[in-house]
C-alpha cells in the first residue's frame, strides 16, 4: 500500500501530529483524507519529494559483477582483479577500479605500484 503525505489547511487550527505534516498509509483507490485522524482539522494531500533513484545497468555489467563476486568468494583475487580492472577501463568506473586494486593487493601485488597506477588513471579520467 502506498504512503501518502498530508499537511494542515490552516496551520493555526491543528494538532502536534499534523502541524508539520504526516504520512498516512492508504490503498491506492481510497479517497484522500479530508481531516486529520488525530484532531479532525482539515488537511490536504501534498505531492511528496521523490527520494529514490533507479539505476539501470546492462545485462553484461550485471554478469561481470556476478563473476567478479564469485571469484572473490572463491578467493581467486587475481582473477577478480583482472576482470574488474578490464571492465572498469571499459566503462570508466573509478569505484570498480578501486575494487580491482583492492583485489590485486589481496592477490599479493605491490600496493605502491598499484597506487601509482590508480593515480595515473584517475588523473587521466574525465571529471
Amino acid at each position: 500500500m502506498p504512503i501518502y503525505e498530508y499537511e494542515p489547511v490552516n496551520i493555526n487550527n491543528c494538532c502536534n501530529k499534523c502541524e508539520h505534516g504526516f504520512e498516512y498509509i492508504q490503498k491506492i483507490d481510497d479517497s484522500p483524507l479530508a481531516e486529520c485522524p488525530n484532531c479532525g482539522s482539515r488537511v490536504k494531500k501534498i505531492i511528496s519529494w521523490c527520494r529514490a533513484a533507479v539505476i539501470e545497468t546492462s545485462e553484461e555489467h550485471a554478469q561481470i559483477s556476478r563473476k567478479i563476486a564469485a571469484y572473490e568468494k572463491e578467493g581467486m583475487w587475481s582473477h577478480a582483479a583482472e576482470l574488474a580492472d578490464t571492465h572498469a577501463e571499459k566503462i570508466k568506473d573509478n569505484r570498480l577500479k578501486m575494487r580491482a586494486i583492492d583485489n590485486y593487493e589481496k592477490a599479493g601485488y605491490d600496493a605502491g605500484t598499484l597506487e601509482k597506477h590508480a593515480k595515473t588513471d584517475n588523473q587521466n579520467a574525465e571529471p
